[in-house]
């Protein structure tokens, strides 16, 4: 197996997300960081700190000139960041000392790469923004055509007490609604252009430091932090916790499929399923099983960036270091995560059948509860809960269904609709119709 089943040729159609991986190469990496080059030069120029027609020459260059990321490889190695190498290979490219001397002028490659990441994590919000809204739209859908269909609800993976499907289908879209707003927040503190100079003064550019780097911003379509962010990484942290709960969020849906077609419950269908070398009659749930491995591999990722936060002085190459081996796996594990999720949700097809076969199998004890409330408007509630309870114990030894035990203890009292799904749903229903409205009004 590959380091990165991510980049695996054979592992790619199951974790690889093509849009977002091809942000996430060599190539990628370097057509950034030359665009930020050329769009420096350029605010540079325009405020007289460097001749202007040099910026005009840098500039354009850095649209025009390719650089062989494979020829950056040996002096990376030795110090530990591709901007020294790059800069030398486009001075030698542009073939004109007199202009291409005045590249790179008073930035530190900290300033190159982190901008030129956050033009590559823009293009990443947009296209998990756009995947998010459309799922949450499937699950809007689903959730208002089955907002009244009864199942079983379990806590501790025991029968509870009713629920419907439409709600549980609310419960996995819910949090991907407050999630669209967090990503929608966080795009300010985040998006911005990293420009401080080599421990954060920016003193090479004199006075006019701040108007280059307002200038950049602007240049570049980004928000001007105000003040250097080298050491201060909560920026990258609050991204990677946003694509933990995402993904943490998908990984809950899938984890809750997963149960929901296993042999024996068959309360859900999915349009499509994993075959077995030697089992024929299997259909694995693959697309829910990659939403939870993919949670919980982003999750410990986090871990990763978390501790990145404890940043030594003015740049601390360890935590540094730390983030560039995690952060491309969590924005590629969260792309991966909502392609899979919206290739999911149109095929779920809930089961009625098997779901009410699951609430009731002849002896009603899930509405052992409601017996319990029904009790509690004659009695005082602790001696309907001991009742109720004992009732539960006789079910258990003798078979009878719990309805029956109840009318020959209290034959003058009507308890033909509280043994119903439908009288049990509570909120149910209207908590599924309300996520799929604010679904639909996205």
């Amino acid at each position: 197996m590959a380091v990165s089943p991510f980049d695996s040729a054979i592992y790619r159609d199951l974790f690889h997300d093509a849009e977002v991986g091809k942000l996430f190469t060599d190539t990628a990496e370097v057509r950034a960081m030359l665009l930020v080059e050329g769009a420096l030069a350029k605010a540079q120029g325009a405020l007289g700190l460097i001749p202007e027609v040099s910026a005009r020459a840098i500039h354009r260059a850095s649209l025009e000139l390719q650089v062989d990321p494979g020829g950056l490889a040996r002096e990376t190695g030795q110090s530990a960041v591709p901007v020294p190498s790059l800069v030398k290979a486009f001075r030698t490219a542009m073939q004109a000392p007199e202009h291409s001397q005045y590249a790179h002028f008073g930035a530190t490659s900290q300033d190159i790469m982190e901008t030129a990441q956050v033009l590559r994590l823009r293009q990443v919000l947009a296209i998990c923004e756009e995947r998010l809204t459309t799922l949450i739209k499937a699950l809007g859908t689903l959730a208002e055509a089955h907002a009244d269909l009864p199942m079983a609800g379990r806590t501790y993976g025991q029968v509870a007490s009713p629920v419907s499907f439409g709600q549980m289908v609310a419960s996995w879209g819910q949090p991907l609604l407050r999630h669209r707003d967090r990503m929608r927040e966080l795009r300010e503190r985040v998006l911005c252009v990293s420009l401080s100079g080599a421990a954060g003064t920016l003193s090479a550019m004199g006075d006019k430091g701040p108007e280059v780097r307002a200038q950049l911003a602007e240049a570049l379509g980004l928000a001007d932090p105000g003040a250097s962010w080298h050491s201060e990484r909560d920026r990258v942290a609050e991204l990677s916790s946003l694509a933990t709960m995402i993904t943490g969020s998908l990984g809950k849906m899938g984890e809750d499929l997963t149960l929901l077609v296993q042999s024996g419950f068959n309360e859900v269908r999915l349009a499509q399923g994993g075959g077995s070398s030697t089992m024929p009659q299997k259909s694995n749930p693959v697309l829910p099983s990659i939403l939870v491995a993919l949670a919980r591999h982003v999750a410990g990722l986090n871990g990763v960036i978390q501790g990145a936060t404890v940043h030594r002085q003015q740049r601390d190459g360890a935590a540094w270091f730390a983030e560039w081996l995690a952060l491309p796996q969590i924005c590629m594990g969260l792309a991966r995560a909502l392609s899979a999720a919206n290739e999911l949700a149109p095929g779920i097809a809930p089961q009625p059948d098997r779901m009410a076969a699951a609430i009731d199998d002849g002896t009603g004890l899930i509405y052992a509860e409601a017996l319990s409330f029904a009790l509690a408007r004659r009695m005082p509630r602790p001696e309907a809960q001991a009742a109720v309870k004992a009732l539960c114990q006789e079910v258990q030894k003798t078979g009878t269904p719990l309805a029956d035990l109840a009318a020959r203890d209290w034959p003058d009292a009507d308890f033909g609709a509280l043994f119903t799904p439908a009288a049990q749903l509570g909120t149910a229903p209207a908590e599924a119709r309300a996520f799929a409205q604010a679904a639909m009004a996205l």
